[in-house]
């Protein structure tokens, strides 16, 4: 049974989220501010976490920023209407998903499914077939079943969303991807994102690779087209 977090400061969100939640048969944590919610996330980590942004003490940035600093939780932003460039911003940081309040319960329920779905191994599957999922192409090493991504030998953390956009590139080395590609790769089919959530997440991974080796250009940009992963 996943436990989701729950982050917002409007209590009455707090609950009736949790009982749509709960409804489907998930366990729900819930925080009212930032500060709380890092701690609480540290002690007793879920399978996914709701962010609100605009919170006290600790907004849902600067939660979502010290939480990468040690973990590649999902996480969905909640954001009012007009914050556009804060969605933006929160893909950037490492966000996996965002809904604009106000929000139809079900549509967020389902973005919870989806999410979990991309994020659980398919042990059943690598059962069948008697193989792990292991993607080696050059320095780049992807284990599916793990979860786990290593460059040169160094592990690279990286979220649901920018793991299965960087395996749909690497699986066919100099094969272009569109955007459209990746989205389908990466997101369930009840979810829409644009162009540019793909870009942000293209830069995260490249600003992730480059932090452990300088040199990194494995992702090229097809300007127009798409993107693909460099062949050796």
């Amino acid at each position: 049974m996943p436990t989701i977090a729950l982050v917002d400061d409007d209590r009455n969100i707090l609950t009736s989220v949790s009982m749509a939640l709960e409804a489907e048969g998930y366990r729900t944590n819930t925080y009212t501010d930032g500060v709380a919610a890092l701690e609480g996330l540290q002690n007793n980590p879920p399978d996914i976490a709701i962010f609100d942004i605009k919170m006290p003490r600790m907004d849902g940035m600067e939660l979502l920023r010290r939480l990468r600093q040690k973990s590649s939780l999902p996480v969905i932003f909640l954001t009012s209407k007009d914050d556009e460039i804060d969605e933006l911003f929160g893909l950037k940081m490492g966000a996996d998903d965002y809904i604009r309040k106000p929000f139809s319960q079900r549509l967020l329920v389902e973005r919870v499914k989806a999410i979990l779905r991309r994020a659980q191994p398919r042990d059943a599957e690598s059962a069948d077939t008697g193989s792990s999922r292991v993607i080696e192409r050059g320095k780049l090493v992807m284990d599916a079943d793990r979860h786990a991504c290593t460059w040169d030998g160094k592990p690279v953390t990286l979220t649901v969303t920018e793991f299965l956009i960087l395996q749909a590139l690497a699986q066919r080395p100099g094969i272009v991807k569109s955007r459209d590609a990746l989205m389908d790769a990466a997101y369930d089919d009840q979810v829409y994102v644009d162009d540019r959530t793909i870009d942000s997440h293209i830069k995260r991974l490249r600003k992730k690779f480059k932090a452990v080796d300088a040199d990194f250009n494995a992702i090229e940009t097809l300007y127009g087209i798409g993107y693909r992963f460099r062949e050796e």
